[in-house]
């Protein structure tokens, strides 16, 4: 890759991960161990096992987007900072990192953000247009099916042990209570993601091949696509329906039924 950038003169630093970035992952890696072994509040524990994942995997999911545009043409990328998986440079950490984190506190659901600017008139193909907002979906489905591969193998079939009418944590049941949160978050991400809604990732992957009169319509419903997509889940039954996906979803690549959703539960370690 190194010639590759200096003929077009981006230097080496701008693909060197962040120190935020650095310090993101030493806490997935810190939290995981405590969750694993105990220490301390497991709740806690758990909750920032699922937060620091889950920021983990936005920022990969916009390093996604960054990466695929700055190989399609788009190199201001590398100048804006975005190939440095640092969230402080997103042109909207607010929609991009605070929301989606209320949202998973709050909702249990992984909203999809918006915050890597491309600019497109570097990108001189539909089909790589696609494929940039593609990518961002394509890393929560990658992070979907990573994290579930070990209960698809059995693993944590002790998190949760059923003795006497009660339920209590087995044997590091905690972190896989954990891991099927996160795991949870991904595959309700990959479906918001993937809906083709304007202004959202699965809405732009479609927006290349519209016809001019249709696009400007698109354009136009772009701006107000977090607000259609929170309408549509309001409703109880467009909401019933979407979880029942999820979970489809979830035992189809080995998530063990209501498991991640216990685990979201779980983390609110401020609630009984």
């Amino acid at each position: 890759m190194s010639s590759f950038q200096l003929s077009r003169g981006t230097p080496r630093s701008a693909f060197l991960p962040s120190p935020v970035f650095v310090g993101i992952l030493a806490l997935v890696g810190v939290s995981a161990w405590m969750t694993w072994t105990g220490y301390g509040n497991v709740r806690v524990d758990v909750f920032l096992l699922v937060i620091s994942g889950w920021v983990l995997s936005l920022c990969l999911h916009e390093y996604a987007h960054a990466l695929i545009a700055y190989f399609s043409g788009d190199r201001g990328v590398a100048d804006r900072g975005y190939l440095r998986l640092n969230p402080l440079k997103y042109t909207h950490p607010l929609l991009s990192i605070v929301l989606p984190l209320v949202a998973v506190v709050l909702g249990g659901i992984g909203l999809p953000g918006g915050a890597v600017w491309v600019d497109h008139a570097y990108v001189r193909s539909k089909a790589r247009e696609s494929l940039i907002s593609a990518a961002g979906p394509a890393t929560n489905v990658v992070f979907a099916l990573l994290l579930a591969a070990p209960f698809a193998f059995g693993a944590g079939d002790d998190a949760l042990v059923f003795s006497g009418g009660t339920v209590s944590l087995g044997p590091h049941g905690a972190f896989w209570l954990g891991l099927a949160a996160l795991a949870f978050l991904q595959v309700t991400a990959s479906l918001l993601n993937l809906l083709p809604v304007p202004g959202l990732d699965g809405g732009n992957v479609v927006r290349p091949w519209l016809n001019d009169a249709y696009r400007r319509a698109y354009d136009l419903f772009a701006p107000y696509g977090f607000i259609m997509l929170f309408v549509l889940l309001w409703q109880s039954r467009i909401n019933v329906w979407f979880f029942d996906a999820v979970s489809w979803i979830g035992a189809l690549i080995g998530l063990p039924d209501d498991l991640g959703q216990l685990g979201l539960a779980y983390m609110r370690f401020w609630s009984d």
